[in-house]
């Protein structure tokens, strides 16, 4: 496969589709991802917690979405021998990095949603057959 080199270190090609860097990508651009990283960034919660701060997530997309991030080394999970067993998630370092990428994009979105959504009403003013 070939890469590019940026700043005297040898980088992946993400634009290739056999490059692993696009499993990153892919795991990014899923739905809940960054939400469920953005909730966990001020420290460890319970799986209840998290579901109850990322509205609209159901059981089955924060287990998927947390298996994954589990499976990435991005976010490390603990089973407590309890009645019922209480499971908290924590980010790792890595995900610690990633949390901080994506709290960028929240303060992009922030500073630029009122923009963004002048916009789009232009564009739907200008295409109806958008809507």
């Amino acid at each position: 496969m070939e890469t590019i080199e940026v700043e005297g270190t040898p980088e992946w090609d993400v634009f290739n589709i056999n490059c692993p860097t696009r499993q990153v990508f892919d795991r990014v651009g899923e739905r809940w991802t960054g939400l469920v990283l953005l909730a966990l960034e001020p420290g460890t919660q319970r799986f209840s917690e998290l579901r109850k701060r990322i509205q609209g997530i159901t059981q089955k997309m924060l287990t998927q979405t947390l298996r994954a991030l589990e499976r990435d080394g991005i976010v490390s999970r603990e089973v407590f021998a309890t009645v019922p067993v209480t499971v908290e998630y924590t980010l790792t370092p890595l995900g610690r990095s990633l949390a901080t990428a994506i709290a960028g994009l929240r303060a992009w979105s922030y500073e630029h949603i009122e923009e963004i959504v002048s916009a789009r009403s232009a564009y739907d003013d200008r295409e109806p057959s958008t809507r």
